[in-house]
């Protein structure tokens, strides 16, 4: 299974923002950092704070920060919301299933039991589970060949 760079780059967000915790971040700033465009980020951010994982504040002295503690954001929870219903083979897709076997192959439900047992384990950690080695994490991010 393989998630989207949405969501690589959303839990990339919300590990920066919880290592960083204390202070108002920018795009920029976390575009720069993590070596990554500026302009995906822009759209990440905006789905991050719909749905609610982060605060967004406007204007001088505005940027981004976490919504809530890292121990309380499941990262079940955000690879859901950032990716919606997974849907890993066509017959997952009553609407435009249009295998000829779908109604008696075994597959559709070993790839669900494999989709229900990947969301489980994801939803065992919290962003705090993810950014444990905080300090290791934040000199990475802060080294100087990154500028």
């Amino acid at each position: 299974m393989q998630l989207t760079y949405y969501t690589d780059y959303s839990l990339r967000v919300l590990m920066y923002l919880a290592i960083h915790r204390g202070r108002i971040a920018n795009i920029s700033e976390i575009a720069q950092r993590y070596r990554i465009s500026r302009n995906h980020l822009v759209k990440v951010v905006h789905g991050l704070a719909q749905g609610g994982f982060i605060k967004s504040h406007r204007g001088k002295g505005g940027g981004i920060e976490l919504a809530g503690e890292p121990a309380e954001i499941n990262i079940g929870e955000v690879v859901r919301y950032t990716e919606g219903p997974l849907q890993p083979v066509e017959c997952f897709d009553a609407r435009r299933n249009r295998c000829v076997i779908a109604n008696v192959c075994g597959l559709a439900d070993v790839i669900q039991e494999a989709c229900d047992n990947f969301l489980a384990t994801l939803d065992r950690y919290s962003l705090a589970d993810l950014v444990r080695r905080r300090e290791r994490l934040s000199k990475l991010l802060m080294a100087p060949d990154l500028h």
